[in-house]
């Protein structure tokens, strides 16, 4: 009888505390709800909303970041804590599902909140372009990088752009040309250091087996993939397959051995940029290695 009381006192005090849990939880709903609603919160120049950003956006992609591709972050100690940085990661997936998880690896195990550069595409879309900007995203170019380096914000970018992301299966994990490295010269103005991200996992979310450029440019999209899911299940069809994540944040790349003036210099530029491209693939051959099967069987 008497371990049947302890029992009962135990649960009760479980209830009560899982009950002033969710008082609290209440509670920093009606408080948030309440700052927006009087337009009491912050956001930047860029129109970067921190609060909804943490609570809201990065709280929604979160699960499928921790359970779904059980993502693991590597080389954390290869990013600066609190001073201008840029990462440059390779861009994967058809869909750019990378760059959020990113984003929650950045905050979640470094307590940084990273602006990506997005292309001109995300901000004619509304609602897509709307939330990029709250989320922290602008639009990539030298300008807005330059401005966002020498805050010392964490800035990240991916040089491949579409064609990384857009490029078929049958391709997967080879780097695609990084441009003109317009992100090189904004590293080299700021005196930031460069760190080279490797994501292995993305490729798998989605495999491009095919493409339909008609109806892509009737839509003015760059592809509209086909995917051994897509568009043959619908709706259904778009959601990521539980492909296994490693993201590595490799050795920085130190920029502040050159003048500012050396960022007009072409041909610095365009060897610095190469050379990172070259670390970039080392590391996600590498990486891709570790992380074996990209289906591993969970583990019961």
């Amino acid at each position: 009888m008497d371990d049947f009381r302890d029992r009962r006192t135990a649960g009760a005090a479980t209830g009560g505390t899982a009950g002033g849990r969710a008082e609290e939880r209440l509670a920093e709903l009606f408080s948030f709800l309440r700052r927006r609603i009087t337009g009491d919160y912050e956001v930047d120049e860029f129109g970067f909303d921190p609060e909804l950003n943490e609570k809201v956006l990065l709280e929604a992609v979160r699960p499928l970041y921790r359970h779904w591709f059980r993502a693991k972050a590597l080389g954390l100690g290869n990013v600066p804590a609190d001073s201008g940085v840029l990462v440059v990661a390779n861009h994967s997936g058809t869909l750019p599902v990378d760059a959020l998880m990113l984003q929650v690896a950045m905050h979640d195990e470094l307590g940084r909140s990273l602006r990506l550069l997005g292309a001109h595409l995300v901000y004619q879309l509304p609602v897509l372009g709307h939330l990029a900007r709250k989320s922290g995203h602008t639009l990539a170019c030298p300008e807005d990088a330059d401005r966002l380096l020498r805050k010392g914000e964490a800035v990240g970018v991916f040089p491949e752009g579409f064609k990384g992301i857009g490029k078929p299966f049958s391709e997967r994990y080879r780097l695609q040309r990084f441009g003109r490295g317009g992100f090189v010269a904004s590293a080299i103005r700021a005196g930031v250091p460069i760190v080279p991200c490797a994501i292995v996992g993305a490729e798998e979310i989605y495999p491009k087996i095919g493409d339909l450029p008609s109806l892509a440019r009737l839509l003015g999209l760059p592809y509209l993939p086909i995917t051994p899911l897509f568009p043959w299940f619908g709706p259904l069809g778009m959601l990521p397959l539980p492909s296994k994540w490693l993201i590595e944040f490799g050795e920085p790349i130190r920029t502040d051995q050159y003048a500012p003036e050396e960022a007009d210099d072409p041909m610095l530029v365009f060897d610095l940029s190469d050379h990172i491209r070259e670390t970039m693939q080392r590391q996600l051959d590498a990486l891709r290695l570790r992380r074996g099967p990209a289906f591993p069987p969970i583990a019961m």
